[in-house]
């Protein structure tokens, strides 16, 4: 994998932006975007019950930012650019952070492994990670 991005990777980038474009994956992310905003774990595992309206969303999201960020992980695509372009990936994993290792002994001990992995192991990703972060916190907190 070449230090730098390349054409195959800016194509990668924006078919993935294609996909976030798609209708159901739009309404998912306008609920976990906008709506979702866990103060405990209570709330992550009331949203991953099957009929709870949020669910499709949570595995829709989950599954995909889990796709995009293995792409990095794996060599496919150049992991700095893919994360400085999908922000909104680090966006959900900074509410659930928190909350991963309950996440995991409850019975998904690979949750959000790919975007944990871009939180910590790219630069871009923790620059970004560290900020979104701060920036959930003082929201949850003035909830």
């Amino acid at each position: 994998m070449s230090d730098k991005p390349n054409y195959q990777d800016a194509d990668i980038v924006l078919r993935l932006y294609e996909m976030r474009r798609e209708a159901k994956t739009r309404e998912a992310r306008d609920l976990l975007n906008f709506q979702f905003w866990p103060k405990s774990y209570d709330d992550v595992k009331e949203v991953q019950k099957p009929d709870n309206p949020m669910n499709f969303a949570w595995r829709q999201l989950g599954g995909y930012w889990e796709m995009v960020f293995g792409m990095a992980r794996n060599g496919i695509v150049n992991a700095d650019y893919l994360t400085e372009n999908n922000g909104e990936g680090l966006f959900f994993f900074a509410k659930v952070a928190p909350y991963l290792e309950q996440i995991r002994q409850d019975g998904s001990p690979n949750a959000c492994a790919n975007v944990e992995w871009a939180s910590k192991e790219c630069e871009s990703g923790r620059q970004m990670f560290a900020y979104l972060s701060d920036v959930i916190k003082k929201r949850t907190e003035s909830m």
